[in-house]
C-alpha cells in the first residue's frame, strides 16, 4: 500500500529519480476518492475546515494556521512558502489545499508526482476569494452541503456590513503598515491591506506604488495619514503601543495627533476567510471612531 512506500522511496518518485518505482495498484486515481488525510497551508483555508466540522480529516497545518485555537495544536510543515516534499509526503496525505502563495512551486510539483492532490485557491482579495475557499474546500472534504450553507451565511453577513459601509459619511485616510518583521513597511495597491482598506470604505493614502514598501518620513508626512492600521502582533513586533508612537515620522502625521490607531488580529486583519464580514465590519467602526 501507498502507506507503506518508504521516505526514500517517496522522495525518489517525487523526484522523478525512482523510474523503476512503481506505483500501488488505484493510486492514480486516489485524488478521485474521498479524502481522508488532508493538509492545508494558509490559515484561512484551515479556518474554513473547522467552519465546515472537517477537522478529524486534518493531518497538519502549516505555521499561518492559527484560527481557531485548536489549529495551534495540530503538527505543522512549516511556513506555507517553505514548504519541504519530505515534510509533506511523510504525513501520508490524500491532499493538500492551500493559499495561491503556497510553495516553492518545485515542491508541490513533486508531491503532485506522488500522487498526491493538490489545489490552491486564487487570490484576488475580494469576497469572492472567501467564497472560492469555502467551495473548495467543501468539495474536497465531501462537505458540499455545509459549505452551500456557510456561504449563505457569509453572504448575507456580507450584504449587511457593505451597506453599512456605503451609508457612512466619511472616508478616512488611511495608511497600513506591516511590521510583523523588520522594518516597516506600508502596503500600497494590489495589497490585501491595500483592498481591505477599500473595503472597509477607507481611503488608502499610499497610490503612488504597488506591494510594500518602506516610506521615508518626507513621504509620511505628505501622505498625512488620518489613522494607522496594524496588526496587534506587528505592534508587538515594535515593542507596543507606547513604542509604536514614539516612532519619529508618525509626530510628522495627522494620526500622531490623537494617536489614531486600529489593531487587530493579523490572520483576521488580512487571511480573507470566513471572518471577513467580521474584520471589515470592525475596521470600519473602529476607523471611523479614531478619526472622530
Amino acid at each position: 500500500m501507498a502507506a507503506e512506500l518508504s521516505r526514500r522511496q517517496w522522495l525518489a518518485l517525487a523526484a522523478g529519480a525512482g523510474s523503476a518505482l512503481s506505483l500501488p495498484a488505484g493510486w492514480a486515481q486516489s485524488a478521485q476518492r474521498p479524502v481522508q488525510r488532508l493538509i492545508t497551508v494558509g490559515g484561512a483555508v484551515t479556518e474554513v475546515v473547522y467552519a465546515l466540522g472537517a477537522q478529524s480529516l486534518l493531518v497538519a497545518t502549516d505555521t499561518t494556521s492559527l484560527y481557531p485555537e485548536a489549529a495551534n495544536r495540530t503538527p505543522k510543515v512549516g511556513y506555507l512558502r517553505q514548504l519541504s516534499a519530505e515534510g509533506l509526503l511523510s504525513l501520508r496525505p490524500d491532499a493538500i489545499v492551500g493559499a495561491a502563495e503556497a510553495g516553492p512551486a518545485i515542491v508541490l510539483e513533486q508531491v503532485r508526482a506522488a500522487g498526491v492532490r493538490v489545489e490552491l485557491i486564487a487570490a484576488d482579495h475580494s469576497f469572492a476569494e472567501v467564497l472560492r475557499k469555502v467551495q473548495t474546500v467543501g468539495r474536497i472534504t465531501g462537505r458540499e452541503g455545509q459549505a452551500q450553507t456557510l456561504a449563505t451565511q457569509l453572504k448575507a453577513q456580507w450584504a449587511q456590513v457593505q451597506s453599512t459601509v456605503a451609508q457612512a459619511q466619511r472616508k478616512p485616510k488611511a495608511l497600513f503598515i506591516l511590521s510583523h518583521s523588520g522594518a516597516p513597511l506600508v502596503a500600497g495597491r494590489g495589497t490585501a491591506a491595500h483592498a481591505l482598506l477599500s473595503l472597509a470604505g477607507a481611503q488608502n493614502v499610499v497610490q503612488q506604488f504597488e506591494g510594500y514598501r518602506p516610506l521615508t518620513a518626507e513621504a509620511m508626512a505628505a501622505a498625512a495619514p488620518d489613522v494607522l492600521v496594524n496588526s496587534t502582533q506587528g505592534i508587538e513586533a515594535l515593542g507596543g503601543v507606547d513604542a509604536f508612537w514614539r516612532r519619529p515620522e508618525l509626530a510628522l502625521t495627522p494620526a500622531f495627533a490623537r494617536k489614531a490607531l486600529v489593531m487587530m488580529e493579523a490572520s483576521q486583519l488580512l487571511g480573507f476567510g470566513p471572518r471577513l464580514p467580521e474584520a471589515v465590519s470592525q475596521l470600519h467602526s473602529q476607523m471611523l471612531k479614531a478619526t472622530a
